[in-house]
């Protein structure tokens, strides 16, 4: 399999994985809509693993940028719940780091 496809398989298994859902907002939205975000940036030492990929909205997505998750959510409480609900497959150490940063 040539990588382009591995990709579009990839991105496929995440956005079915999270139902079409953007973790952040917790819309459901048509894939054009939609985009695969790294919990922790690949500039931030990030990789390509499904437990650090998720689906975002352009919107958040963009908002988001380069910033890791934890950095991001740490002043938007809904956001981050709707993370810590939705955003269920992604390493446990994502999901405390969103959590700590909340304090």
């Amino acid at each position: 399999m040539d990588t382009s496809s591995a990709k579009s398989r990839r991105r496929r298994e995440i956005f079915e994985r999270d139902g079409n859902r953007c973790v952040y907002c917790a819309q459901i939205l048509d894939r054009s809509q939609l985009t695969i975000d790294h919990v922790q940036p690949r500039v931030k030492r990030g990789d390509q693993s499904p437990g650090n990929l998720v689906t975002a909205c352009v919107t958040c997505n963009t908002q988001k940028g380069g910033r890791t998750a934890w950095e991001w959510l740490s002043d938007r409480p809904v956001e981050r719940e709707n993370f810590l609900r939705y955003a269920n497959h992604v390493w446990d150490r994502h999901r405390h780091a969103v959590r700590k940063a909340a304090r």
